[in-house]
């Protein structure tokens, strides 16, 4: 490619960044193909041939997506996603590297202005209003794969779906195409506020912890979640509120506590991710850490709960006995 070409193409390379900063999926979708082969000899030098290079190259075009508005240099978004590629197919290789890989690119600190701020925020806004469009079973994998920090293993997520680890990468990758699809179908309709709607679930984690240490997780359960809340194994309901009430209360006694470090909020569904901090005298009482995924009703009260172990350690209690 000669100087001019080059010059040339940095310049539409900028154009379609800025367009997809701005909301117009259709752009990112001409930058993925443009850079589409740059990515793929990236995952190729570090995976070598195989089902994982695909993979791979999926989860980076959800997270240009979800973070195309963190580009300073629309220029070059090429190097951008190549380092989205680079990162992910390491910590792949890794394997006990959660799967963050954006999460890991060197970013200037500056504050965006406010136009930036809310080409963001709506391009989030038109991510999640997507994401509702999605059957239940392709939306739950996306949502843990690409939004939580803990439940993205295949492995975890086939735990928290109930399904075999091949359904999973299935469903990711059915998922992710009918995202497209979606994006382009939701693209002038009205948007729900994601930010608010995040500040919401995370207050009402921290006030079910504080009714928990307070003794009233079973009042809390009883007036602000579903009658119908059921704690489900996989796909197999084993208890109502009863049985969680009587889980946390265990936990409460034996000095178990939690500490919110992450919240993932839409219409349908939300996952509270906490540490779980064991007693001093029994520091290896429970695993490190749990993640509440729980399915919403149409009034958005909890109705079905799963409690997955991001971080499960052999022979440790469970959270919640049964």
């Amino acid at each position: 490619m000669d100087r001019y070409a080059g010059e040339v193409a940095l310049l539409e390379d900028a154009a379609l960044t800025r367009a997809a900063q701005a909301g117009e999926v259709a752009a990112l979708g001409l930058l993925l193909e443009r850079h589409r082969a740059g990515m793929r000899a990236v995952a190729l030098s570090i995976l070598g041939p195989g089902p994982d290079v695909d993979d791979v190259l999926q989860d980076a075009a959800v997270t240009a997506l979800r973070r195309v508005g963190d580009v300073r240099d629309p220029a070059a978004v090429g190097a951008w996603l190549r380092m989205i590629v680079r990162n992910a197919s390491r910590s792949l290789v890794r394997g006990a590297v959660p799967y963050r890989p954006i999460d890991d690119l060197p970013l200037p600190a500056t504050d965006p202005g406010p136009e930036q701020w809310l080409e963001r925020h709506a391009l989030r806004d038109w991510t999640w209003e997507a994401m509702e469009e999605l059957s239940p079973a392709l939306r739950l994998p996306l949502v843990l794969r690409h939004f939580s920090t803990g439940v993205t293993s295949y492995e975890r997520i086939a735990e928290a779906c109930g399904v075999p680890v091949g359904t999973v990468r299935s469903r990711l990758s059915q998922g992710r195409a009918k995202l497209a699809t979606a994006l382009a179908a939701t693209a002038d309709a009205p948007h729900g506020d994601t930010a608010r709607r995040l500040r919401t679930s995370r207050a009402e984690a921290r006030e079910t912890l504080a009714a928990a240490e307070s003794g009233h997780f079973g009042a809390l359960l009883t007036e602000r979640w579903s009658p119908e809340i059921a704690l489900l194994r996989g796909n197999e309901p084993v208890g109502g509120r009863n049985v969680l009430t009587r889980g946390m209360e265990c936990d409460l006694e034996a000095g178990v506590r939690q500490r919110l470090v992450h919240t993932v909020a839409g219409r349908s569904l939300a996952v509270w991710e906490m540490d779980l901090l064991s007693p001093v005298d029994d520091p290896d009482h429970c695993p490190p850490s749990v993640a509440w995924v729980m399915t919403l009703d149409g009034a958005g009260r909890p109705y079905r709960l799963r409690l997955l172990h991001p971080r499960p350690v052999a022979a440790l209690q469970a959270l919640t006995p049964v």
